[in-house]
C-alpha cells in the first residue's frame, strides 16, 4: 500500500458539562499522529463526530504545550488549520475508503464518544474488516460502546491503554468526567496496560492501538503505521 487512506475522527464536545470550562480535542493528540502520518506518505481525512470547527482544549495551546514540535507545526501550517477550522462529520464520509482509524483524545471525548452509535459502529466494522483502530489519551472511550460479532464488547480480552486513573486525579478531573475510563475499559473486559503518570505509554493488540495520554500520541502513531503496513503485506 503505497499511500494509505486514514481517517481521524475527533471530538466535537466543548466544555465539561458547564459552558464555562472548556475542553476539547487536545491538540498535541490531533498534531502529532497527523503529521507522522503525512509525513509517511498517508493520505490523511481530519474528520469530527458532528462537523465543523474542532474544539480545541485551551490548555493545549498554551506556552507550555507550543513546546511540542507537531504543536508548533500547527501553528505554522495553514492548511491544516483552514481543516481543523471546518470539519466534515465523519458520518458523511464514505467510510469504506479508509484504510484506518485514529481517534485522538482530550476530554471533550469523554461525552461524546461513547454516545455516538455510529462511531461505535465503525470501530466494530473496521476490526472485522482487519481494519486497525487507534486512539490515544481519552481517545479510547470511542471504544467503549463498540461490539464485536459476538455481541461482546470490542475491547474484551484485549490488551488496551488508557487515561490512567491517577491522571484524572492529578488533573483535577476525576469528579468531572462522566466515568474514569481506566474504570470503564476494566469493567468491559479489556486487559489494561499502563506505564507511569504522563509518561509514553501504547499498546497494540493485533488491530488494535491504544495510547495512555498525551506524550504517548507519537507512539501510537507509530504504531498504527506498523499495523497498516503489516496488513498491506497480507
Amino acid at each position: 500500500m503505497v499511500h494509505p487512506r486514514i481517517l481521524i475522527i475527533t471530538t466535537s464536545h466543548a466544555d465539561m458539562g458547564s459552558p464555562d470550562e472548556k475542553t476539547g480535542v487536545w491538540l498535541e493528540e490531533l498534531t502529532t499522529p497527523y503529521y507522522a502520518f503525512t509525513d509517511n506518505g498517508a493520505d490523511v481525512t481530519l474528520a469530527s463526530i458532528a462537523g465543523g470547527p474542532i474544539p480545541i482544549d485551551p490548555l493545549s495551546i498554551g506556552d507550555d504545550s507550543r513546546k511540542e514540535e507537531s504543536v508548533r507545526r500547527y501553528f505554522e501550517d495553514r492548511d491544516l488549520r483552514a481543516k481543523v477550522g471546518d470539519t466534515p462529520a465523519f458520518t458523511s464520509l464514505d467510510g469504506n475508503i479508509f484504510d484506518a482509524v485514529f481517534l485522538p483524545g482530550g476530554h471533550g471525548t469523554m461525552w461524546d464518544y461513547p454516545k455516538s452509535a455510529e462511531l461505535a459502529a465503525l470501530v466494530s466494522r473496521y476490526l472485522a474488516q482487519g481494519k486497525p483502530v487507534a486512539a490515544v489519551c481519552h481517545g479510547p472511550a470511542g471504544l467503549t460502546a463498540a461490539l464485536d460479532a459476538n455481541g461482546d464488547p470490542i475491547v474484551k480480552g484485549r490488551k488496551v491503554a488508557g487515561f490512567t486513573n491517577s491522571e484524572e486525579r492529578a488533573v483535577g478531573l476525576a469528579d468531572t468526567v462522566p466515568f474514569l475510563l481506566e474504570d470503564k475499559l476494566r469493567e468491559l473486559g479489556g486487559d489494561y496496560h499502563k506505564g507511569p503518570d504522563f509518561a509514553p505509554f501504547a499498546v497494540r493488540d493485533g488491530l488494535l492501538i491504544t495510547g495512555q495520554n498525551p506524550a504517548s500520541a507519537a507512539k501510537a502513531a507509530a504504531l498504527t503505521l506498523e499495523a497498516v503496513n503489516d496488513k498491506a503485506m497480507t
